[in-house]
């Protein structure tokens, strides 16, 4: 304390960190163009609730003993339609993710004008699973009309729009775009809305991490808390369309294979689209799993 200090202005209600004066201009640099994110088009949303994921998360073997146990095609159809592919928070990587094979039976409760509650009597084989499991859903708190039924989500057809999907606690901040319709359960947070490919990439970049990473809570064990009211704060640069596809081919490209070379290329498209100089790049460097 004697060798170095910092003289930090605490005027504002805002919440604070501090910061060396270089990292004090890299970060003041970075917020004077960017926009914050509550006030981009996106949305940001919990993943889906089950009240009992042991019903209602099931394996693949499973899923295809219920499909087995179909009367006729028509039931195993529509049962098949009605079982998607769920992400979890422990899935999710750095620009992947590692599906476990494992589904949500998606008997939603509906989205009124648009989506009609599932009824689980079109649905003998799902219903005879999740008899199983009477006892653990009929009084549970996150239940629709019925103990079979998902309760209400507003948003559920976001999950079938192109979106961002991240674990809601982390200590490595992964964030991964999907465009395969995947559901996620609570663990996960999804933003859908403009953007969300170069937002991906932004997310994932060192420059996000070395600016911003304290603007998310620590908590036990280094890990942080990803929730919605940080994201609102964080100010990012809206770029044209054509800057746009740029992205979305390097995170295309990422997302196909990784590398740590692919992903400081993608450092260096931020470093020149914020005007970044060749010091200040040096000191954010490459910012990999941390």
């Amino acid at each position: 304390m004697q060798q170095q200090n910092n003289i930090c202005d605490f005027k504002s209600s805002d919440s604070w960190v501090i910061l060396s004066p270089i990292e004090q201009s890299i970060k003041r640099k970075i917020e004077a163009v960017g926009t914050p994110l509550k006030d981009w088009d996106i949305q940001i949303n919990y993943g889906i609730k089950t009240g009992f994921n042991d019903a209602f998360i099931i394996s693949t073997e499973k899923r295809n003993e219920i499909l087995a146990n179909c009367k006729n095609a028509d039931e195993r159809q529509r049962t098949d339609e009605l079982i998607r592919p769920i992400l979890r928070g422990r899935d999710i990587k750095r620009y992947i993710y590692d599906w476990a094979d494992v589904w949500l039976i998606n008997t939603h409760n509906g989205i009124k004008g648009r989506l009609e509650r599932i009824h689980i009597e079109d649905y003998p084989a799902v219903k005879a699973h999740l008899d199983q499991f009477w006892d653990k859903i009929k009084d549970r708190a996150d239940q629709g009309d019925t103990p079979y039924n998902l309760r209400n989500c507003a948003y559920l057809e976001d999950f079938c729009k192109p979106k961002i999907v991240y674990p809601n606690m982390t200590k490595y901040m992964p964030f991964t775009y999907d465009e395969g319709a995947y559901l996620t359960n609570q663990k996960c947070f999804i933003i859908t809305g403009e953007l969300v490919a170069y937002l991906t990439a932004f997310l994932n970049s060192s420059l996000f991490k070395y600016c911003f990473r304290d603007s998310f809570p620590e908590l036990q064990g280094g890990t942080r808390e990803l929730s919605k009211i940080f994201f609102d704060k964080i100010p990012v640069l809206k770029v044209s369309s054509a800057i746009e596809q740029r992205f979305i081919e390097a995170v295309d490209d990422i997302q196909q294979s990784y590398t740590s070379q692919k992903a400081k290329a993608i450092d260096t498209m931020f470093f020149d689209l914020y005007n970044l100089t060749a010091n200040e790049c040096r000191i954010i460097g490459f910012i990999g799993i941390e």
